[in-house]
């Protein structure tokens, strides 16, 4: 009755977790990574400078039959990722009993790395699928080679291979823990088995040919580029997050089951503890020397799919409180980590989250985005050549207007995610305004997508490019948090000395600052070449107070490293009174508009303050 019961959980918690990614799914904005795959799935070809190809075919066969949409994107990693909890209980329950078969299932839909997986289309979901295939494979190769087995493995290793570049982990670990296992040395000895193997590996043919013709870059890229590969301190805090992402008690009942499992006489069961030991393990140790800058707490997943099957080892011998409290705070974690994606999919919740550091910008501000291009290319003539900033910008305007040829400029952020040679192969880099071949263009500019300290440099980059750089509109997500210029460059305009965009900040207040009566707003504004001509203090994006502007501020010079060639420079500083005592008391977003001397109206990024009620 109970195993009965069990799997009825399992069926309901199926059924609902597929239901609630689909909602998600159709509603969550395209990731900026998602936007390039696509993009990439516009471009067939065998493998990419960041992947092997699967991703983008997966992504192109979704768009293809069920339309270029969001859950177009989506619905194949949707259907990979139900199919894994399905087979972690086909694994559990052969090799053990259907009692924890239908428990590993439930912690494997309930567990939050897991639970959200195909939400968004990445190579995570093909990732967990080949992991689970070559488990089952190598669990079945304990019991002995047969010519299924061989063939299971062949399918899993060739998904992995067309996976990701990290597959190499679940490979090498893999073969080690065969290695361990006297078993497995015996599987190792049949020809079936590395008849498989060459199989699979055939299946890195794509990428290490892609890699030969282009000088190894993405090779490069993710092996020796983005890692330092130098100690750091920050590989200790790899214990707190997966205990976070997995659950703190799941994650130690997958460690102790691990480890009450290693003098078992089952060797099956000894090939999963070892899998997962070692794959959670290396994750640890390479977090001492790898990348930090990007997301990582994911890598692990390989490690805790090995593990799953193995949770009733643990979890049987707990008290039922205990128990109860593992998935109770199970539970907490899944619903925490789809209500991030639910808020996320909230316009009005990523604009509250707008001055905070959780902000999603790489989620947010693509439609309004791609709604201020629309009006701009209407105006401009038919031969206008849209111009991004960056493959971020490329890739999600070209899934918002449908044209996967949006070409972009040299950025910092293309190297830095490994797009940069994928960008060049397809002739989307514009390299200067000779490009344009005479053509009018439409440049649009990320202003949040460099540091502060760094922007003016990058619109004087631009500006050596293409000449000028005169704004036509700012468009302004949530705020201002998620920030473009857009500037239209018209055919044949002459290239005079070049108008950057404006460089503002306010000093005082600071956000989130609380105000009654009248306050003093000070700060500083730049703009190259023609300075500034008036400074307008806004409050909820009405005229609150003009500014005096001209006041002396050499801090500023130093601070952009003397580059800004604003003719007011040293007086860019502005201050304001801004009475609010007729305002009633609440939340208010603080923001300035700034005319240029060129004629140009630019307005800035908001921030929040609140006015209180005078003592």
């Amino acid at each position: 009755m109970r195993r009965l019961e069990m799997r009825t959980v399992f069926v309901v918690l199926w059924v609902a977790t597929v239901a609630l990614k689909l909602v998600i799914a159709s509603r969550l904005p395209l990731f900026v990574d998602e936007a390039f795959y696509w993009q990439e799935g516009q471009h067939p070809a065998w493998a990419y400078s960041d992947l092997p190809g699967l991703t983008a075919w997966l992504i192109r066969l979704g768009t293809e039959v069920f339309g270029n949409t969001l859950l177009g994107v989506r619905l194949p990693f949707i259907a990979i990722s139900a199919l894994v909890p399905w087979w972690i209980v086909w694994l559990t329950r052969r090799e053990f009993d259907a009692a924890p078969a239908w428990l590993s299932g439930c912690l494997a839909l309930l567990l939050p790395l897991l639970g959200s997986l195909g939400v968004m289309a990445l190579p995570d979901a093909i990732l967990a699928l080949a992991t689970v295939l070559c488990l089952d494979a190598g669990v079945r190769l304990m019991r002995g080679v047969t010519h299924g087995s061989a063939l299971l493995l062949a399918l899993g290793l060739a998904l992995g291979a067309l996976s990701h570049y990290r597959f190499v982990a679940v490979i090498g670990v893999g073969l080690l823990a065969l290695l361990c296992l006297p078993r497995g040395r015996e599987a190792l000895r049949d020809p079936r088995t590395w008849i498989a193997i060459a199989a699979g590996a055939a299946a890195w043919a794509p990428l290490l040919a892609w890699n030969v013709d282009n000088a190894e870059a993405g090779l490069r890229f993710q092996m020796v580029d983005r890692h330092p590969w130098a100690l750091h301190a920050e590989g200790w805090r790899f214990v707190v997050i997966q205990a976070a992402v997995v659950t703190p008690l799941l994650f130690a009942a997958l460690l102790l089951a691990a480890w009450r499992v290693r003098r078992l006489p089952d060797d099956a069961a000894r090939f999963l503890a070892l899998s997962g030991t070692l794959l959670v393990a290396g994750f640890f140790a390479l977090g001492f020397v790898a990348d930090t800058e990007r997301v990582s707490f994911h890598w692990p997943l390989p490690g805790y799919l090995a593990l799953l099957p193995l949770a009733g080892f643990a979890l049987s011998g707990w008290p039922r409180w205990l128990r109860a409290l593992t998935w109770a705070s199970l539970l907490l974690g899944f619903v925490a980590v789809n209500a991030y994606y639910v808020a996320v999919s909230s316009p009005q919740v990523r604009e509250r989250a707008a001055a905070s550091k959780w902000y999603p910008s790489n989620f947010a501000g693509w439609d309004e985005l791609a709604a201020a291009v629309r009006e701009e290319l209407a105006a401009m003539p038919a031969d206008t050549v849209l111009v991004a900033d960056n493959f971020k910008i490329g890739a999600e305007l070209g899934f918002a207007l449908q044209d996967p040829r949006i070409v972009v400029l040299d950025h910092p952020l293309n190297r830095h995610h490994g797009r940069a040679p994928q960008l060049g192969l397809w002739h989307l880099q514009l390299d200067g305004r000779e490009d344009l071949q005479g053509r009018p263009a439409l440049v649009v500019i990320g202003a949040g997508d460099v540091k502060f300290s760094a922007l003016l440099d990058r619109y004087q980059t631009v500006c050596a490019r293409l000449g000028s750089l005169p704004v036509s509109r700012v468009v302004n997500a949530d705020r201002g948090a998620q920030r473009f210029v857009l500037s239209r460059i018209e055919a044949g305009a002459p290239v005079t000395g070049c108008v950057t965009p404006a460089v503002a900040h306010v000093d005082v207040p600071v956000p989130g600052a609380r105000v009654a009566g009248q306050f003093d707003v000070h700060g500083w504004v730049v703009k190259d070449v023609s300075g500034v001509a008036a400074v307008t203090v806004t409050l909820d994006g009405e005229a609150a107070a003009e500014a005096h502007y001209g006041v002396p501020n050499k801090w500023v010079g130093s601070f952009l490293q003397d580059r800004a060639r604003d003719p007011g420079l040293p007086a860019v500083g502005f201050h304001a009174v801004v009475d609010v005592a007729s305002r009633p008391p609440g939340l208010y977003w603080l923001g300035l508009r700034i005319t240029g001397r060129d004629g140009s109206v630019e307005t800035w990024a908001e921030q929040p303050l609140r006015i209180v009620a005078p003592d």
